[in-house]
């Protein structure tokens, strides 16, 4: 587990984050390796619930606007939208 793993968890202990927010975070973080397609399934099934769904896209587009140092968050956020818009819910 890496250093960064284990403060983003703390992270979202602290914060209390939902646990579809907690999920996008993992697919979204600033580690140099893409989200696993496992996590992005597990994502996507959570799509179908409302208040899930609600979380998730909030977050996703917290991260579409992010910049410079952090633009691997940009990046993996279109990655797991394109992945929510192919296998996530309709809505």
């Amino acid at each position: 587990m890496t250093t960064s793993s284990i403060r983003r968890q703390m992270k979202n202990i602290v914060n209390n984050y939902p646990e579809a927010e907690n999920k996008v975070r993992e697919a979204t973080s600033n580690d140099p390796w893409g989200p696993s397609s496992s996590l992005m399934t597990e994502i996507a099934d959570l799509t179908y619930n409302v208040v899930a769904f609600s979380e998730i896209m909030s977050t996703v587009w917290k991260w579409l606007i992010d910049h410079g140092k952090n633009w691997r968050h940009v990046y993996k956020a279109l990655t797991l939208l394109d992945y929510l818009i192919k296998t996530g819910s309709e809505q």
